[in-house]
């Protein structure tokens, strides 16, 4: 552990930020340039370098605006870590505490973390641990995806064979050392889920019913706990459940579309049920030609920087002076 004030080479340990089964995440400030960041500090610090710099490693071969970035990797006074960028805000779980999301931004959340997975998958990474708690949405709404100790490359091994993830989060095959892109599109179906109703959609497997995930008995559909949810949506969630492979989005890019298609849906509706302007109401007269307004009723023109009436052939604004 280190402590608030400790100093790593030019950074300065300001505060713990969480830790997890791997590592301790600490808000540091770079003294050099005085900008904050996150300072990822594994638990295990006496394994292989190489191994140490696995995550590093693969980080740096990601560069999306949804993706947490990495700065660089270090060892100071024998201790190794990992500089990122600090992401000021909130995490998805810590949204999601308050209950159940909005429709909209539950699937503009979705969709930004699909973004970050599409790109991932694009480089041959396959995240493995995709949940809320590895989610941080910044003060402005940026959903930036985190954690990619877990994660590997594809290409390494045609499946991840280490049963690693949270269960409950976790795509059955994963259960089996089976980790595929798709079990990725699973671990987003239930951070949709549980997004959109404030509940998990079942209590974490265990080894004894693996048998019941995999035929999927254990899921019920969001609109069971959110009748408000929309069929398109409930639908959506559930295909990115599958628990078959083959029933379930085959990449991060379908899933993409999908949820496209069900928002550009959702906004066209909502536009066709917006009330109409009152007749009562005149709309607003909007610039003309060379910032001209459009005769208001008395049949006047007005200056475009001063608002007060002019002659309908004034090229200049006896009262500011702007031509017109």
């Amino acid at each position: 552990m280190l402590y608030r004030g400790q100093t790593l080479g030019k950074y300065k340990i300001v505060a713990p930020l969480g830790s997890g089964g791997f590592a301790v995440v600490y808000l540091a400030r770079d003294t050099w340039i005085d900008k904050d960041v996150a300072i990822k500090v594994p638990h295990r610090q006496n394994i292989n370098f190489a191994e140490l710099l696995r995550e590093p490693r693969l980080l740096a071969t990601l560069d999306h605006p949804n993706i947490v970035s990495i700065t660089t990797a270090e060892k100071q006074e024998n201790v190794f870590f990992i500089v990122m960028e600090y992401v000021q805000g909130d995490t998805l779980e810590e949204l999601i505490g308050g209950g159940a999301m909005d429709v909209r931004k539950a699937l503009d959340f979705a969709t930004q973390a699909c973004e970050a997975v599409r790109h991932a998958h694009g480089q041959g990474v396959v995240h493995r641990d995709l949940r809320p708690p590895n989610m941080l949405v910044s003060r402005a709404g940026v959903l930036k995806v985190a954690d990619f100790g877990t994660s590997r490359f594809m290409e390494i091994a045609a499946r991840g064979t280490t049963v690693i993830g949270s269960p409950a989060y976790m795509a059955p095959e994963q259960f089996e050392g089976k980790a595929v892109f798709a079990s990725d599109i699973y671990s987003l179906g239930v951070t949709m889920y549980q997004m959109l109703t404030g509940v998990m959609p079942y209590e974490t497997p265990s080894p004894t019913n693996l048998d019941r995930l995999l035929r999927g008995d254990l899921v019920r559909p969001p609109r069971v706990h959110a009748p408000s949810i929309p069929a398109s949506v409930d639908d959506l969630v559930m295909k990115a459940m599958a628990p078959d492979l083959s029933r379930r989005y085959r990449s991060a890019e379908e899933l993409l579309d999908a949820l496209e298609t069900v928002r550009a849906r959702r906004d066209r509706r909502a536009a066709s049920q917006a009330p109409a302007p009152s007749r009562d109401t005149a709309p607003a007269p909007r610039p003309g030609p060379r910032g001209r307004r459009p005769p208001d009723t008395a049949g006047a023109t007005f200056c475009w920087q001063c608002r007060k009436p002019l002659h309908a052939r004034a090229a200049r604004c006896p009262f500011c002076g702007e031509n017109q």
